[in-house]
């Protein structure tokens, strides 16, 4: 049974998921592409629902990505999403091509939608064709629809390398009516997003148009998604797509619409619940480390000091090694390419300041090393030069992340 937690206008729901907005529907299932669990899942949606979505910078994109764009572009709807895991399909030429496109047509045929409602997305090893023997069956699979009610088995369609699923779903209310948004996202390595291997599945039931809802999920993903990082290494797949299906019945949202804040805010608050999941399951991970950087000239300056130090390996491995070296912390700091007084800096632990402008402060090493054994760090920066705040979250750097990554294939 979900149990609610509210904070204002906008109310997390514990136990909630990517079916629980109105109109959604998931399922998910073993192919054996993969050797042990579910390996190809998909989200239906009972009418074409405003959509938008966006995309790795990585130059060299994968198949997925093409397909799933040109199904957006020709009338930003979409009724279904059609992923598989084990297997990128990048770097695969014109076959993986033309895979992604049969992968598309074949869910079309089988849901009764047309192609262009149907987005595909794909994740796993680079380089290697799919086994289209496999997934075309499983794809068919996946009807009758009445089967597509377990958003459980869907999370775990979508794993590669993660340790646990990961979700997350919130309501608020417009014009008086109450708008749900639903998330599940996959995520462990090859994580440094800018729009990593990352893949984020978003629903809700508000009433929107696709053109509004692009402009909103962009401005969201800078402020989330594109501020974790694991490893900084960009996917050639990352994605992530938001379908509104508009059962809430509020008025259409807008910018100039009086709640369209509280619209934003709750995407928000829906993409940043799964990014920091993403950092905290990063591959090795046993730390979730959180930085906010105050006082930088600018909230974009603030956001990108924060993500330089989260993402430094001398940062990453001394967290790991629960030692309190600040110094990492300004050395990231001063390469981050912001602009700052080198004098007027503060950097905290949690609640135990290391440094006050730019003066080192005493502190108690037993004390800062207890504190760095906590699951949760947050690592505090002041800048005293500007109004200008930003945050970034990411993971330690232990021994088990390079066994995963030297197997990887393997």
């Amino acid at each position: 049974m979900s149990t609610l937690h509210k904070t204002d206008n906008i109310t997390e729901i514990s136990g909630g998921s990517i079916i629980t907005p109105l109109g959604f529907k998931a399922a998910g299932l073993h192919t054996e592409v993969k050797r042990k669990r579910n390996d190809l899942g998909a989200i239906l949606c009972d009418v074409p629902a405003s959509s938008a979505a966006v995309y790795t910078l990585n130059k060299i994109q994968a198949a997925p990505l093409q397909v799933t764009q040109e199904s957006i572009a020709e009338e930003g709807k979409l009724r279904a999403v059609v992923i598989n895991s084990g297997n990128a399909n990048a770097c695969t030429g014109e076959e993986g091509l033309e895979d992604a496109y049969k992968m598309r047509d074949t869910a079309a045929e089988v849901f009764g939608v047309p192609k262009h409602h149907v987005a595909v997305n794909s994740t796993g090893v680079i380089g290697e064709r799919l086994n289209m023997e496999k997934i075309i069956p499983g794809i068919k699979a996946l009807c009758p629809m009445p089967a597509f009610k377990d958003a459980d088995q869907f999370n775990e369609a979508i794993m590669t390398t993660d340790k646990v699923k990961k979700h997350a779903c919130f309501q608020t209310t417009v014009n008086e009516k109450r708008v749900t948004f639903g998330g599940a996202a996959k995520g462990s390595g090859m994580i440094h997003p800018n729009m990593a291997t990352m893949l984020s599945f978003i629903t809700t039931d508000a009433v929107i148009e696709p053109e509004y809802l692009q402009q909103a999920l962009s401005e969201v993903t800078n402020k989330t998604f594109n501020c974790i990082t694991v490893d900084g290494d960009t996917s050639t797949n990352d994605t992530v797509v938001v379908m509104a299906s508009g059962h809430a019945g509020n008025d259409s949202l807008h910018p100039e619409h009086p709640e369209w804040d509280t619209f934003v805010q709750t995407l928000q608050s829906t993409c940043e619940e799964l990014a920091k999941k993403i950092a905290r399951d990063g591959e090795g991970a046993t730390k979730l480390v959180e930085v906010k950087v105050n006082g930088a000239k600018s909230n974009e300056e603030a956001a990108m000091a924060a993500k330089q130090i989260v993402g430094s390996d001398l940062v990453k491995t001394a967290i790991y090694g629960t030692d309190a070296n600040w110094g990492r912390i300004i050395v990231a700091l001063g390469y981050s390419g912001i602009d700052l007084d080198p004098a007027a800096i503060d950097i905290s632990l949690g609640s135990i300041t290391t440094l006050k402008n730019s003066k080192p402060v005493p502190f108690s090493e037993e004390e800062a090393k207890a504190y760095l054994e906590q699951d949760d760090i947050a690592i505090n920066v002041d800048l005293h030069s500007g109004s200008g705040t930003g945050k970034a979250w990411g993971c330690d750097l232990t021994y088990e992340y390079v066994r995963i990554n030297a197997g990887y294939r393997t």
